[in-house]
C-alpha cells in the first residue's frame, strides 16, 4: 500500500516552482514526516501571505492552506 502527501491547492508560488501536487511513500510514517517537512518548507519559502498545515485524511496526508489573508501574489487555484 502506498501513502500519499497531497498539496491541496496550487497557488501561484507552487506553480512558479513547478511543484508536483502528489508525492507517494511506502510507509505512513515516511509520508507523515515528509508532509510536515514539506509544509514547513512551504511556510518558510513562499510569499508568506498564507500558511500551510497538515491534515490526515484516511491513509493520506493533505497539506492544506490556512484560512484568511490570501494575496494576489500567491493566489489560489
Amino acid at each position: 500500500m502506498q501513502y500519499h502527501v497531497v498539496l491541496e491547492k496550487m497557488c501561484n508560488c507552487a506553480k512558479k516552482r513547478d511543484l508536483e501536487q502528489i508525492r507517494s511513500f511506502e510507509t505512513a510514517d515516511e509520508a507523515e514526516e515528509h508532509a510536515h517537512e514539506w509544509a514547513d518548507n512551504l511556510n518558510n519559502t513562499f510569499c508568506g501571505k498564507h500558511g500551510f498545515d497538515v491534515e490526515v485524511v484516511g491513509d493520506n496526508f493533505v497539506i492544506t492552506v490556512e484560512e484568511g489573508g490570501f494575496s494576489e501574489a500567491c493566489e489560489l487555484y
